[in-house]
């Protein structure tokens, strides 16, 4: 989501004031740190690696196998060969008596040796039929006998019941593209918005890069991509995130909403009590690999390597690189209300605390009196600031306030208690959904702590959202455990009749731990200034969010078209009305059915879009024309779609030969222009992966309605977009107020007329007119109903106020 903007304002070169940053190390040297930095990882998960590695084989396998060699040699069989001859033979000699057991452990050691080497068989198996990637360029709907083979041996190779990690170890390793191919990729996707005289100078420089430094940067990248798990992920983590200097609010953080329509109980300790509770079962479920791994085609397993930091995670800020730093366990959550820190502890000795005990906790702080001290009320405006100016003061900040500065930093996540509510209401609908999005993505500027993993935001009319950085893991990671979270505070945890948490206080537990700050008088000045930027950066967000409830996923589907190329084209022919022009737009799309990738860009400004868009500008074009020109531009998004999943996109690559450039001080005229370009039009779609969780027939309006990210570049838009069941799309969409290029709410309305003439391509009769569903119900505000249950139980009604 928000990693567009970082990569567009990624300069490993630069410092934040223009100075050059030397990357003197060479560059073998690094690959090497690469490759060190992988197996360290590796060494550090190893007993869980164990646990689940075994798969598709399992650790009652062994006990089989030692059964059946015992049970031959009984039966005077040997079906070593002998080899446990051997062994025995190689064993020290115990004595007579002991002539039984050297050939219990002999036997032993053959069935481990035979073991492993049958499930190492297995993993190269299965890494082998994981890099066939024919099944993703094939047509939606069809399916040829390779793949169909394919899937039957991945079944076969897959064994049953795997854990979160169970496939970590037999997925492939992302592909070094053919440097000819990516450049070619690359020149073809800008085509549509050079000029010819720029185009053939953007052509020229390409060849001489293929000519002069291609085939050397080449070479290092597939050295790396042989020794380290990922020749890409790490520099991209690195450069575009780590080192970036610019603040993390709007800029790299992104948002994610709650229901839309619906607030499960208004009571704000109530919320925050099941919300943590939630999110502190998901981390159980984590810590146990009991969340299963993601499958696409209920068969292709994804890279789950990002799951690892959702929790106890901070990024710590540095003069010139942050680092991430993440904690095994943490047993507490940091909280804000009204300027004051504090520690609630989320367990007691018999285990994780319960909803009500939490909701004690959070209502102990919201009833607490006491001010905020000094400058402690804007202290987090510091985590807003520029990174290397927030470094200098932390290390004061540390040497003041270690302790209390390691509860927020070492806390499970971050919880912001609001004294303001939030989301969509009857009287001013749009302009409250704005409100909520901007609450979400910037807030006041001094009540997040954007180092934080995410920070959980409870409003005070019980409305919640998160706030997630960005570079431990992208949006996918975060949506997962958001989506579970929803539906189990929701569904399962559930509320009383009054709106409280189920179950008793507990007048035992201790008072939440006040955390106080002993600010040196040096660093006023820095929060003051830090408060003073970040409202200035939070007051130039224009946010605009929109459910469109015409027609959504269900009416694409019978088209069939795919949903995402459908929106991407769409958003083509809003941008071009909007502006007048064609961009590069950036698409963000995983990587992950690699180890340890992340993401890829889908360049979604093609020639065939443009040509679409042209067609329905043209007045003499017909409807059959246009649908003709639509479904070759949808035709070719999909291609590059696919490409880009498989490894073959063009922008990692890209990155990655200029990062190889700049540790070998070789300069590129091509490499310097493709990373000084513009994305004008940042878009992501936000995918619903637990549907299971919902029922969003019986009940459309419990399911969340996504989240959203800042622009881009200063001049561009930020788009998001989330199916929210089978009717409705929301919309998420940021640009700079200081821009007098752009427009949210214009391109929202551009947004809205673009996907109803791209539908009426597909339909008969008259052009719609919009509506929308959940502010029409007549009621006085309240919605009163059984929830779904997914326990397989029966469930009481639930009380839900209505937006």
């Amino acid at each position: 989501m928000a990693e567009a903007h970082q990569a567009v304002g990624f300069r490993p070169s630069l410092t934040s004031d223009g100075a050059e940053v030397e990357l003197s190390a060479p560059v073998l040297q690094e690959i090497y740190l690469s490759g060190l930095r992988s197996w360290k990882r590796h060494l550090a998960r190893f007993w869980n690696d164990f646990l689940t590695g075994v798969l598709p084989a399992s650790p009652l396998s062994w006990l089989f196998l030692f059964g059946a060699i015992q049970l031959a040699w009984f039966l005077q069989l040997d079906p070593s060969l002998g080899l446990m001859e051997k062994i025995k033979e190689l064993l020290p000699d115990w004595g007579g008596q002991h002539h039984r057991l050297r050939g219990v452990l002999a036997a032993a050691l053959f069935a481990s040796c035979l073991w492993g080497a049958l499930i190492f068989t297995l993993h190269v198996a299965l890494r082998l039929l994981l890099s066939y990637h024919g099944w993703l360029l094939e047509p939606h709907g069809a399916m040829s006998s390779p793949t169909k083979t394919w899937l039957a041996l991945v079944r076969i190779f897959s064994g049953r019941n795997p854990m979160l990690f169970s496939y970590q170890r037999s997925l492939p390793r992302q592909p070094v593209p053919s440097v000819q191919d990516t450049v070619r990729k690359y020149l073809e996707s800008v085509r549509p918005i050079l000029s010819d005289e720029d185009f053939d100078l953007t052509s020229v420089l390409a060849q001489e890069f293929l000519r002069l430094q291609a085939s050397l940067l080449q070479w290092y990248l597939r050295l790396k991509s042989w020794w380290a798990s990922n020749y890409v992920s790490d520099w991209w983590e690195e450069f575009v995130y780590l080192r970036s200097r610019h603040s993390l609010m709007v800029n790299s953080n992104y948002y994610m909403m709650d229901f839309l329509y619906v607030t499960p109980t208004p009571v704000q300790a109530a919320r925050a009590g099941n919300a943590v509770h939630a999110l502190l079962l998901y981390r159980h479920r984590l810590n146990r690999q009991e969340i299963l791994p993601t499958l696409l085609m209920g068969m292709r397993p994804l890279c789950s390597a990002q799951y690892e930091k959702i929790f106890n995670t901070t990024r710590i800020p540095g003069i010139q690189k942050d680092h991430i730093r993440h904690l095994r366990d943490s047993r507490h959550v940091a909280v804000f209300h009204r300027g004051r820190f504090y520690r609630v502890g989320t367990h007691s000795q018999s285990g994780l605390l319960s909803p009500r005990a939490l909701e004690q906790q959070f209502q102990r702080i919201l009833d607490d009196p006491s001010p905020a001290c000094p400058q402690e009320e804007h202290l987090a405006a510091l985590t807003a600031a520029p990174r290397d100016v927030w470094a200098q003061v932390r290390s004061s900040l540390k040497t003041q306030a270690e302790d209390t500065l390691e509860a927020v930093e070492g806390a499970a996540f971050f919880v912001s208690l609001d004294s303001e509510p939030a989301g969509l209401t009857r009287e001013d609908p749009a302009a409250t959904l704005d409100a909520y999005a901007h609450a979400l993505l910037a807030g006041r500027g001094h009540d997040r702590w954007f180092d934080k993993s995410f920070t959980l935001i409870v409003f005070s009319n019980g409305k919640l959202g998160l706030s997630v950085e960005h570079s431990w893991a992208d949006c996918p990671i975060s949506g997962h455990m958001w989506e579970f979270t929803l539906a189990t505070e929701c569904f399962q945890l559930g509320y009383s009749a009054d709106g409280h948490c189920k179950g008793h206080p507990d007048p035992s537990l201790p008072q939440p731990q006040r955390l106080h700050w002993d600010l040196p008088e040096k660093i006023h000045l820095s929060i003051s200034l830090a408060l003073r930027g970040a409202k200035t950066l939070s007051g130039n967000v224009d946010c605009h969010v929109f459910p469109f409830s015409h027609f959504g996923k269900s009416f694409i589907r019978r088209c069939h078209l795919s949903s995402d190329s459908f929106i991407q084209m769409a958003l083509q022919l809003a941008h071009f009305r909007d502006r007048g022009q064609f961009c590069l737009t950036y698409e963000s799309t995983m990587t992950r059915l690699f180890l340890e990738g992340r993401t890829e860009t889908v360049r979604s400004c093609t020639r065939e879009a443009c040509n679409f868009v042209r067609a329905m500008e043209d007045k003499e074009k017909t409807e059959p024309q246009r649908r003709a020109m639509f479904r070759l531009a949808v035709e070719k998004h999909q291609a590059l779609l696919k490409a880009a999943m498989s490894g073959q996109g063009v922008d990692r690559h890209l990155f990655a030969l200029y990062i190889v450039s700049q540790f070998l001080h070789l300069q590129s005229p091509f490499l310097d222009q493709v990373h000084s370009e513009q994305w004008q039009l940042a878009t992501s779609q936000i995918p619903v992966q637990q549907i299971h969780l919902f029922d969003v027939h019986n009940y459309p309006d419990y399911v969340s309605s996504g989240g959203g990210f800042g622009p881009a570049d200063d001049h561009g838009y930020g788009v998001s977009y989330i199916f929210m069941g089978d009717d409705t799309i929301t919309f998420h969409i940021s640009s700079k107020k200081s821009s007098t290029k752009t427009d949210s709410h214009r391109l929202g309305q551009h947004i809205e007329d673009a996907l109803l003439d791209v539908a009426c391509l597909f339909q008969e009769g008259p052009r719609p007119k919009l509506r929308c569903r959940g502010l029409q119900e007549e009621d006085s505000g309240h919605r009163h109903g059984s929830l779904p249950c997914h326990t397989g139980g029966s469930r009481a009604p639930t009380k839900s106020t209505n937006l």
